[in-house]
């Protein structure tokens, strides 16, 4: 596990010092080792930690001719047969670093070897013959890649903190970012909530010349390809692909354990690495029982017969952790599955450096509850408009809250005027409502390019498309990354292995959902090794009592006092006080809505924006 950071300054040579309190604030991704590289108008710094019993090479790393340089956070997953080949080319390694293979990669192919590493990864390489700068972000986004560019300055970092302490760091809160995130509950790529600051997108490099404009262009294309092949057929390659590809994950020993829920996920990846080798799983629960996942989770690791550790989260420690864990995520992600993760990862932490993770499965194999409702307003958006117009009229006249009203209301939307990913927290009129805000560009514009490039696919596959491009980075890898990096933990991902996607990305719709049940192909293709209770389980996603917390006092007071600082001058404070009450008297089901308020405020004080009051953590 690793960070990076990292300037190119046209005018005037880099200062090390500045570049080594940009490397101080991203300590927690490389605890034991750091090093930097100057020369000249060009500095990188790295931060790494020891993975298990493994001897950490030095980074930045460099070719045999010193003047191709390296700073990478990620593993490339088939390195060792990039690097077989590497050397029978004549090439010389000086480590065993898997990232060692991208600059010789690029010596040979230049950023056409993007094409050939397997992996998750986030990197930079300064090319001195070239005065270049060339980076780029694996095809997922499972690492971050965060850059801020000002006249004669391009500033980059996996994580935003390194970036705080540029001179020039505005500190401002991006408006438009703003209004998205009231929205979709994070910020969508490639802008973050830091005006001025900018994500890499996944799948895109850039290139920097010295004297010359940033350019960044896009090398792998996210495709859906649904294929008439067999239901055999797919069963057997993805059997054999997802094999191959934990292997491949585990193929350095460092990872000895595995994220466990109550989900197919994680338990496909732990027996996949059980039958390679012992294993230790790690689960988090709740003191609420309807909301925890421990009995089942329990269950599975006897099954599997893994050494088997839980934690039970309660309201009171979560609160007292909750400033820090925003601090951890740089910009406000409203998602309360982080703070499983956050735990998880702790307990993780103490047995191995590095676990497997079902992150992605439900995006590449259609897991989601949601992906089912094309197949639910079927039977009224289908109808004529005849037959459909009485029942459009009745959901016009129908009283909110009358059971029925929403569902009409959905089926008569099209898809792409009803769904925007996993969330849609605020509508455009409850943001008016709820915010000081002006004119907020609609959220549909973020989505409506990803729907022309699926326009000739059915709904679900479009469903998939809109989240494999917005939710998963923006959501679900960022929260991975920061909850599993706070605690110096790498958490490696089969599910987002590209090869994986490739063959998940074929899979026509029959095989997606099957009524009631979501992932018929992953689900089918492990029966043989799972048994049926755990095949036919329904996802859970990290369920997280929040509904019940906001109506504790501690959470109440926490959130009046955040209110009523710097950060809720961007809220209608008296509108979201009439939100919460009537949250808490049951008038409404605000849970998501207010998490999402509240977040944004923790953020706003533990970030020091506009004066506020400073939370600060190492």
């Amino acid at each position: 596990m690793s960070g990076f950071c990292g300037l190119m300054q046209e005018h005037s040579p880099i200062d090390s010092l500045l570049l080594k309190k940009m490397q101080e604030k991203i300590h927690l991704r490389g605890p034991d080792e750091e090093d930097s590289f100057l020369d000249g108008y060009v500095g990188l710094g790295f931060r790494q930690s020891k993975i298990a019993e493994q001897i950490s090479d030095r980074h930045p790393l460099s070719n045999e001719n010193k003047n191709l340089w390296l700073v990478c956070d990620g593993q490339i997953y088939n390195h060792a047969a990039l690097r077989k080949d590497l050397v029978k080319r004549g090439h010389r390694f000086s480590s065993q670093n898997s990232s060692e293979v991208i600059l010789h990669l690029y010596e040979e192919k230049g950023v056409e070897c993007l094409a050939f590493l397997r992996g998750m990864f986030a990197f930079v390489l300064w090319d001195k013959k070239k005065q270049c700068l060339f980076g780029a972000r694996d095809r997922f986004g499972a690492k971050p890649f965060y850059y801020t560019e000002k006249p004669s300055l391009l500033a980059f970092a996996s994580e935003i903190k390194a970036l705080t302490v540029l001179p020039s760091f505005p500190g401002k809160v991006d408006t438009e970012a703003f209004c998205d995130y009231l929205t979709f509950q994070y910020v969508p790529e490639p802008r973050t909530m830091f005006a001025g600051v900018f994500r890499l997108p996944p799948a895109h490099y850039f290139l920097k010349y010295l004297g010359k404009p940033l350019t960044i262009n896009r090398y792998w294309q996210l495709k859906l390809n649904p294929s008439p092949a067999p239901l055999e057929y797919f069963l057997e390659k993805i059997r054999g692909r997802l094999r191959e590809t934990v292997r491949l994950y585990l193929a350095d020993n460092a990872v000895q354990g595995a994220f466990l829920s109550s989900g197919i996920d994680s338990t496909i990846l732990a027996a996949l690495a059980r039958e390679q080798r012992p294993l230790s799983t790690f689960s988090v629960g709740y003191e609420e029982e309807s909301y925890s996942e421990l009995k089942e989770a329990g269950k599975t690791a006897k099954f599997l017969e893994t050494e088997h550790h839980e934690y039970i989260i309660t309201p009171q420690e979560f609160l007292k952790l909750l400033p820090q864990l925003v601090w951890y995520l740089d910009e406000p992600v409203a998602d309360p599955a982080a703070i499983s993760l956050f735990f998880a990862a702790r307990l993780a932490r103490k047995k191995t450096a590095a676990v497997l993770s079902g992150e992605g499965a439900d995006e590449v194999f259609a897991g989601y509850a949601i992906y089912r409702e094309p197949f639910a307003l079927a039977p009224v958006s289908n109808l004529p408009r005849s037959l459909s117009r009485p029942l459009y009229l009745l959901e016009d006249i129908l009283p909110v809250g009358i059971p029925g009203k929403n569902y009409l209301f959905r089926a008569r939307q099209p898809l792409e005027k009803r769904f925007l990913g996993n969330a849609y927290i605020f509508t455009p009129a409850e943001k008016k409502n709820i915010a000081w805000l002006g004119n907020c560009p609609s959220p549909f514009r973020i989505t409506a390019p990803l729907y022309r490039q699926s326009a000739d696919r059915d709904d679900v596959t479009r469903m998939q498309h809109i989240d494999l491009s917005l939710w998963l980075p923006g959501d679900i890898l960022l929260k991975a990354d920061r909850m599993n990096t706070a605690n110096s933990l790498e958490a490696r991902m089969p599910f987002l292995d590209h090869l994986v996607f490739e063959l998940a990305a074929a899979l026509p719709l029959q095989y997606k959902i099957e009524g009631n049940a979501t992932k018929k192909a992953l689900r089918d293709a492990f029966k043989d090794i799972l048994p049926p209770v755990i095949i036919n389980r329904p996802k859970r996603g990290f369920p997280v009592p929040t509904r019940e917390w906001i109506k504790r006092t501690e959470f109440r007071r926490l959130f009046r006092e955040l209110l009523a600082g710097n950060g809720g001058n961007w809220f209608q404070k008296n509108n979201v006080l009439k939100l919460l009450k009537d949250h808490l008297e049951g008038k409404t089901e605000a849970s998501r809505k207010l998490w999402t308020v509240l977040i944004f405020l923790l953020w706003y004080e533990a970030y020091n924006l506009k004066n506020s009051r400073k939370l600060s953590f190492k």
